[in-house]
């Protein structure tokens, strides 16, 4: 049998805040809760979680998922969404699906927010659904994946 290839859900800065910071916004649900929801969501498909508010790593990570053969990414780049090209050219590079994450919903938000370079290059884009938008995403990224598209 063949091994599955693991899904990549990278998480950009002041995410490793949720639960405590601006809950009016991103809820009460902790980055660890998030963490859990994607391990049950993916099933018997391997799992990397990451966070990081380093721009760097962020790009580390997708370069690992490049060279490791990683199924798809799930990403939540958070303010990196309005400001990486870096971001932007690491994910050009990956071969596989692409999900943009975003817990709020950008485009209800100030317009400095409107504006995703990620979503140039996303496979598909969730955004408005709060944390849970993980459980969809990693959901919708292994049926994505048993398709075959």
């Amino acid at each position: 049998m063949t091994e599955l290839k693991p899904i990549f859900v990278l998480n950009g800065p002041n995410l490793n805040r949720l639960g405590k910071r601006e809950p009016e916004i991103y809820g009460h649900t902790t980055l660890a809760e998030v963490e859990a929801m994607c391990r049950s969501a993916a099933g018997t498909r391997p799992l990397r979680f990451h966070q990081s508010n380093i721009e760097g790593e962020i790009i580390n990570w997708i370069h690992e998922a490049i060279d490791d053969g990683a199924a798809g990414i799930v990403i939540n780049p958070a303010a990196f969404t309005f400001t990486s090209i870096a971001i932007l050219d690491a994910l050009k590079q990956f071969p596989g699906p692409i999900i943009e994450l975003h817990i709020s919903n950008i485009h209800r938000r100030e317009a400095i927010y409107h504006n995703s370079l990620v979503s140039k290059v996303a496979t598909a884009v969730i955004a408005g659904l709060g944390p849970e938008g993980y459980d969809v995403a990693v959901l919708a990224m292994t049926g994505h994946l048993l398709r075959g598209k």
